[in-house]
């Protein structure tokens, strides 16, 4: 067939990058070649609206043991001679259309990306955006994606330790899903992605190649419209069970020696890994195409290639060690198939029966090589101009605080996410740590060390639609906070950056703002940015999505014994506020849905005093000086207190202190750099003196009570009451 740009415009290649490619070949591509053209310089693959902004962030630390995006997952060194590997990815796009397979191969492609450079992974975690809870096509939506994690994740082995859920409007269309998984791994074992040593076999390794998923990676970098549902053969099919063994016999061929390089068929399937692995070994591949294990018959050369069946992997093997790797996927019962050598001339050579199907240059597909990169056009966004008119001075203050307090409990955004989470199987591999106590970050085992890790993914998008630079900040600071919070040290970043379409000049205004903020606030907190994922095109007929600069951070426990949770624990505990409340009630819960406010400014943030009030809690952590840690964030202080009440069933007395603050402001405003504490009775004098020598604000809120909670001289019921609405109010929003 002749190829022309109309052929490349529907392979969603512009005039200009066709005119590159055959520049860059020195002719005319084939159908083939344009096809993996289209797959690689994707966004999805070649971030090339994106990766110039993403070298502005801090991608340096002493403990990182592998630099910013060199492989698969993020590396850093967590002591005792292991390293802990990390990673967060969109699967956005697919789970818009068919939300359990899309959310389920989520799980799938984020957790091979770990054991793929041989670690074992021993927990995941999510961030999900949907509509509005009230909707039928929401509730379709959430179910789904929640039965896809918890299928994958359970069957596959893995607990499901954390995460967040939002329901906003702008995700009606365009659901987020993002998975995040976390693996261990003894320094010096890492096995890299790439393909070195001429005359080496090449290897396919896993399930059968079929035509599912094929172009998913140019699916995920367009807008999502009603036609969208034609592109359902994009999304692609897991089987966990079938990963479970991959784990298993991958990491016991890493064993052998004989590996030189594994790297997972991802985003555009073979092409993808055939080209980053060449590319990054300064090496080539011949590839028979006919030898690669298929599932379907007569499937094309470009099929093959651009096929994202799940449960594969490529490795490149020392020569002369081919059957120690046979007979381990053997004894598996995983297709393992020899279908090439590396070679020394940085090209991809792929036939299929004896006959070339194309010829390419590893090193111009891939992202640092020759794929473009752009600079897109900024523009403040008309909306801003809404938010800066916003004066809370009109908002008259709620008289009915206690009504209102009911009605927040309630919001989906604020109450339990019980019935999501029960979903999960969160103790398989024993390494879950919250049986004995919640904290705001979650607590796991790092075996065979008797360290723990600290795990939270943490984005408030609506702080980011507000002011995208102060916004990204303030999700790094939490991620960061609850981490502290929890007993932990961060040690660094996987981010997941969600956004709208990149040429759009108001959409990459955010964009460019929140990676300014962002980078800001991983230096402050020494978090570098290990990698992640941009996902782009997060955007229907009505309009983008909330910017949603995704946080996914690790932290680092000495020992499980440093653990601090959030509940309180006896009753006369004294509760203290550590930082300090302001009159602000900017884009709170309370003013967004409750007043039905859209328009309004960042709540407060100062980045140096969150940081000297997260080096206040973690010292007074270390000091043993404090019985609960739980930071406030949406909801307010009063979400923040309850929270804290329910793990024992204990309740509080609380007053407000400071009158010159609206009541609505102080109980339910969301002014950031605030934690509540509670402090035994026997610990509060020296709780109180190394208070005064962090020269940090302090404020006495009450007192744990046995049950009850009393806000002033209003007695409010009995907390089981207000735990019922808090456990109930999704699971009834579900049933309807």
């Amino acid at each position: 067939m002749e190829i022309t740009t109309q052929t490349a415009a529907q392979l969603r290649i512009t005039e200009e990058e066709f005119e590159l490619i055959k520049n860059k070949l020195g002719r005319t591509p084939n159908f083939t070649e344009l096809c993996a053209f289209s797959g690689m310089w994707s966004e999805h693959c070649s971030y090339k609206n994106s990766i110039k902004l993403l070298k502005t962030l801090p991608r340096d630390g002493a403990k990182m043991l592998v630099k910013a995006g060199e492989e698969n997952a993020g590396l850093m060194d967590i002591g005792d001679g292991y390293g802990v590997v990390f990673k967060i990815e969109s699967h956005n796009h697919p789970s818009a259309i068919e939300p359990f397979q899309g959310a389920a191969t989520g799980v799938g492609g984020i957790n091979r990306d770990i054991f793929t450079m041989g670690a074992r992974p021993i927990a995941s975690l999510n961030s999900l955006r949907f509509g509005n809870l009230n909707e039928a096509k929401t509730q379709h939506l959430l179910a789904g994606v929640v039965k896809g994690i918890g299928h994958y994740g359970n069957c596959f082995g893995v607990p499901t330790v954390g995460g967040e859920i939002y329901f906003e409007e702008c995700y009606h269309t365009n659901p987020l899903v993002n998975a995040m998984s976390v693996g261990i791994l003894k320094n010096g074992e890492t096995v890299s992605a790439t393909a070195e040593g001429e005359g080496n076999p090449v290897f396919f390794v896993g399930s059968a190649t079929g035509k599912d998923g094929i172009g998913g990676a140019s699916f995920a970098s367009a807008e999502i419209t009603e036609d969208s549902v034609q592109d359902l053969p994009a999304v692609q099919v897991g089987d966990p069970f079938q990963e479970k063994k991959l784990l298993e016999a991958c990491l016991e061929v890493i064993q052998t020696g004989a590996v030189v390089g594994m790297q997972d068929m991802g985003a555009a399937g073979i092409i993808c890994s055939t080209a980053e692995m060449s590319a990054k070994g300064k090496a080539g591949m011949r590839i028979d195409l006919e030898k690669v294990p298929t599932r379907q018959k007569d499937m094309k050369a470009w099929e093959l290639l651009l096929s994202e069946s799940q449960e594969r992997m490529l490795l490149v093997v020392e020569k002369g060690k081919e059957k120690a790797v046979l007979d381990i996927f053997e004894k598996w019962d995983l297709p393992c198939s020899e279908i090439g050598e590396v070679t020394n001339d940085g090209m991809l050579q792929f036939f299929m029966n004896g006959v070339l199907e194309a010829l390419l240059p590893a090193d111009e597909l891939v992202l640092g090589g020759g794929a473009p990169q752009y600079t897109r056009e900024v523009r403040e966004p008309a909306y801003i101009q809404k938010i800066n008119a916003f004066d809370a001075i009109k908002i008259p203050v709620s008289k009915d605080l206690k009504a209102v307090a009911e009605k927040i409990i309630t919001l989906p955004n604020i109450a339990s996410k019980r019935w999501v989470y029960e979903q999960y199987d969160s103790m398989v591999g024993a390494g879950n740590t919250n049986t004995n106590g919640v904290s705001d970050a979650a607590i796991i085992l790092a075996k065979p060390t008797n360290k723990a890790l600290a795990l939270t993914t943490d984005c408030n998008s609506r702080y980011v639609f507000a002011d995208p630079y102060k916004g990204a900040m303030i999700a790094v600071a939490e991620a960061a906070r609850n981490i502290i919070c929890s007993g932990g040290e961060p040690l660094g970043v996987t981010n997941c950056l969600n956004f709208g379409n990149p040429y759009d000049p108001e959409v990459y205004w955010q964009f460019s703002n929140a990676i300014k903020g962002m980078g800001e606030a991983c230096v402050k907190f020494n978090t570098p940015v290990t990698g992640g994922n941009v996902s782009f095109y997060n955007q229907s007929p009505d309009g983008p999505v909330y910017p949603t600069p995704t946080i996914g951070m690790v932290g680092l426990l000495e020992t499980v014994a440093d653990k601090m949770t959030m509940n309180f624990k006896n009753e006369g505990d004294t509760i203290f506020l550590i930082g300090e409340s302001r009159n602000d009630i900017n884009s709170s819960e309370y003013l967004h849905k409750i007043i039905g406010e859209e328009y309004s400014p960042c709540p407060y943030f100062n980045l140096e005093e969150e940081y000297n009030l997260q080096q206040a809690v973690s010292s007074l952590i270390k000091e043993k000086l404090i019985a609960s840690a739980h930071d406030v964030s949406e909801g307010g202080l009063f979400v923040t207190i309850l929270e804290s009440a329910f793990t024992n069933n204990l309740g509080f007395t609380a007053s407000q202190n400071d009158m010159s603050i609206r009541s609505d402001a102080y109980w339910f405003g969301e002014a950031q750099s605030r934690v509540v504490v509670s402090v035994n009775a026997k610990q509060e004098v020296a709780f109180l003196a190394s208070i005064n020598a962090k020269n940090i604000t302090c404020t006495k809120l009450g007192e744990v009570s046995v049950g009850y909670i009393k806000i002033g001289t209003e007695n409010w019921g009995d907390i089981a009451n207000w735990k019922k609405m808090y456990d109930n109010a999704i699971e009834d929003l579900m049933r309807k």
